[in-house]
């Protein structure tokens, strides 16, 4: 097997924001790792890619640091199917494998992670093979959890980023479909919102289409601007959310993925019921369009380090 890459010398720079190149180059750097562990320990070659989730990479600057304080810590991690690790006694060792290199990999940048939980299905996941989480606690709140999403298709990360933004489309669609009143909610909860409607937005950019770029992009710049000055106020948030309500934001969104999964005979609204084998799957078109742009922007911020630091 392959060496496994080397873990990043440091994860945050000198006041304390992370760098996500290297926060993702971790990810990436355990699962090369526990592949190797699991693989040795089942006698068969079990293959795990990973990397973050979440959309900070997006708005970080040319190196990758993160232009605002992260608090949470996401991110994806994608299985094989039809392996030893479909009997529920070795996913359960995968598990442990998991959350104990976690703990022994962060600490050695001062992250204390501990009680690890995990099992839960996440909704509008596949329904035959749904995804998991593993969350765990830092316990000194440098931040507040990390959390890693298990999904049931060994794929590019890049893949599983595009895939995922169905289930999170289907997430914030239930409080901004239009079919239905405005929800009233916390503003935590709104909060949230905001944040994964920018996540899917600057991921999808470059498949959405002109019309809804030209109506779309004032309001996520906006909305973007908000969030990196910070987004405090509670009457302020709720305004925002009601703005992408009434804008039809959701729909633009699903209309970026809607085509594409169509031709394929797949249908967004229902991905819950399609064919395991296609978890994880992303037409070609949609690859060459988003995924090559992660793939690039990862690049850029591995350039900009070496060259700034050599």
């Amino acid at each position: 097997m392959s060496e496994i890459p080397k873990l990043p010398e440091r994860l945050t720079h000198d006041d304390g924001k992370f760098n996500l190149y290297h926060l993702n180059e971790l990810y990436k750097a355990l699962a090369c790792k526990i592949s190797m562990q699991i693989s040795e320990e089942l006698q068969e070659k079990i293959s795990i890619t990973s990397g973050m989730w979440g959309g900070s990479y997006l708005v970080a600057n040319d190196e990758g640091k993160a232009r605002t304080n992260v608090v949470r810590l996401y991110c994806l991690i994608n299985l094989p199917q039809n392996t030893s690790l479909d009997k529920k006694e070795n996913f359960e060792r995968l598990m442990v494998l998991y959350h104990q290199s976690f703990s022994a990999t962060f600490a050695s940048y001062n992250l204390s992670f501990i009680d690890p939980q995990w099992g839960a299905p996440i909704p509008y996941s596949n329904s035959k093979r749904p995804t998991t989480t593993l969350q765990m606690w830092e316990k000194n709140n440098k931040v507040k959890f990390l959390r890693a999403f298990f999904v049931w298709n060994s794929v590019p990360w890049e893949d599983s980023v595009v895939y995922d933004t169905i289930r999170n489309i289907k997430v914030i669609k239930e409080m901004l479909d239009m079919n239905q009143r405005p929800v009233k909610r916390a503003a935590d909860e709104y909060k949230f919102l905001l944040q994964d409607v920018l996540i899917i937005y600057y991921t999808l950019r470059g498949a959405l289409s002109p019309d809804f770029m030209e109506h779309a992009e004032p309001i996520m710049s906006e909305l973007l601007k908000k969030f990196l000055d910070g987004l405090h106020d509670p009457e302020v948030i709720e305004e925002e959310y009601l703005n992408l309500y009434s804008n039809a934001i959701v729909y633009g969104l699903e209309e970026a993925l809607e085509g594409p999964y169509k031709k394929a005979g797949l249908d967004i609204l229902t991905v819950e019921n399609w064919p395991v084998e296609k978890i994880n799957w992303v037409p070609q078109e949609l690859r060459e369009n988003l995924g090559r742009s992660l793939t690039e922007t990862f690049a850029s911020f591995k350039t900009n380090l070496e060259k700034n630091n050599a």
